[in-house]
């Protein structure tokens, strides 16, 4: 197996910072994918790279996008007509933020 480059603490403290819950198989196991996957970065780093343009993606992109045409669009009656719940020209939906049932406590 190749050298390890990344220790069972690193992998636990980045398993903590994505607040992944893993036990310690799964951290043994992710610390020698890891280490792994940095050998095989290394090696590609050992590639000539002289004259070769970075770039973002493999493929060239193309956004295929539509002309912006005005159309005559919805009523604020046709929006609002299959609303469970409307103020005015509003949705009305439940309170998320500051709620009691929402209280960390």
């Amino acid at each position: 197996m190749a050298e390890q480059k990344i220790d069972l603490d690193q992998v636990s403290h980045v398993a903590k910072l994505a607040r992944l819950g893993l036990t310690q198989p799964q951290l043994e196991k992710l610390a020698g994918q890891l280490g792994n996957i940095l050998s095989y970065v290394e090696k590609l780093n050992e590639m000539d790279t002289t004259g070769v343009e970075p770039m973002s993606h493999a493929l060239p992109l193309k956004n295929v996008l539509r002309d912006d045409v005005v159309q005559p669009s919805l009523s604020i009656q046709q929006v609002l007509q299959n609303a469970p719940e409307s103020e005015g020209r509003f949705f009305k939906v439940p309170k998320v933020i500051g709620g009691e049932e929402n209280s960390a406590d």
